[in-house]
């Protein structure tokens, strides 16, 4: 009776934050897919972060045995994390590292599927419309990569909810160093960050799966290089808590890795191990949270139904690094 005191004082905190920051008339929904789970009703697949380097750093590796592991599994569809093609993103639609980085290195049969992307902080450096854009579709169907957007799949058993985390990070706009970022269609920043919120904060609320996964470049919670997200840990992660998200899938630490937080039941995975990692660079973190962390390159893959997810990371030989399982009651409204 407690716990359900403290979430719902959470949920009315949350939406009454999101009230009194942001005055707007009408809210535009996030675009939707649909994606049909196997006949057995289960769903499975990858998700790998960091890789764009055109074969290099092992990228050619990784997609190895992520074909192996992709067709032992019998994936569904790919998720990619971010920072999709390094170090600049693409120049235009007719940028050969589209080629380079993705289509002539993902070649395994079973990696012939749908690939759900989102943007990395490296991919807002290039030609950001060139991601998104329809062309790179028809050069190879597998591609599709929106700012913001939601997969449901099932229907109903698990909802993903891809968020565009690099306009939250202020000091990629105030001290940029030497890159150059495409901010195009977000400024003003904050209108942008403010309506992606209530977005996310919307559909959320109207869920209905009994799985919910947000998936992000950036960290919330991370041992690696780059730590946790600041901007997200304030923003972002009251309306997963309030909302029962149950994992964020993220990459930009180049890393495996898996934190359960003591805090709240979300269960915090990084994978960014694509391509570069970067051996060494791991910061000290409560055993109690941290599960697992992997200094080199792989991915990951999930197993869903609606009952049980089992979650399981690969380093770059396709060996079994971390394997974890959940399971929950079918909730009520399904």
């Amino acid at each position: 009776m407690v716990l359900l005191c403290q979430k719902t004082m959470l949920s009315t905190l949350v939406s009454t934050l999101l009230l009194g920051l942001f005055v707007v008339s009408c809210v535009a929904e996030l675009q939707r897919f649909e994606h049909a789970a196997k006949p057995d009703g289960s769903l499975s697949f990858l998700a790998v972060g960091d890789w764009g380097r055109r074969g290099l750093y092992n990228q050619s590796e990784v997609a190895l045995q992520m074909g192996i592991i992709g067709e032992k599994l019998d994936v569904d569809f790919i998720i990619s994390t971010g920072d999709n093609f390094y170090d600049n993103g693409l120049k235009g639609v007719d940028d050969p590292a589209f080629h380079e980085s993705f289509t002539d290195i993902y070649t395994a049969p079973s990696l012939q599927k749908q690939w759900y992307s989102v943007l990395g902080n490296h991919d807002y450096r290039g030609n950001v419309e060139a991601q998104l854009s329809p062309i790179l579709t028809k050069m190879d169907s597998r591609w599709l990569c929106l700012r913001s957007f939601i997969l449901n799949a099932g229907p109903e058993m698990a909802e993903f909810f891809f968020v565009d985390t690099t306009p939250f990070v202020r000091t990629y706009f105030t001290h940029p160093e030497e890159q150059v970022y495409d901010w195009k269609g977000v400024l003003p920043r904050k209108n942008y960050i403010k309506n992606l919120l209530m977005e996310l904060d919307l559909a959320l609320r109207e869920s209905n799966a009994q799985w919910k996964i947000v998936v992000g470049h950036h960290t919330i919670k991370s041992a690696g290089n780059h730590g946790n997200t600041h901007e997200l840990a304030k923003h972002l992660l009251p309306i997963l808590q309030a909302y029962d998200v149950d994992f964020y899938i993220n990459g930009h630490d180049h890393c495996l890795e898996h934190i359960s937080s003591t805090e709240s039941p979300i269960q915090f995975l990084t994978s960014g191990g694509g391509s570069k990692a970067w051996r060494g660079d791991v910061s000290w973190w409560n055993p109690q949270e941290m599960k697992f962390y992997h200094d080199g390159q792989g991915f990951m893959s999930v197993q869903m139904t609606r009952t049980e997810v089992d979650a399981t990371f690969y380093d770059v030989f396709g060996n079994v690094m971390h394997k974890w399982i959940t399971s929950k009651q079918l909730s009520s409204a399904i």
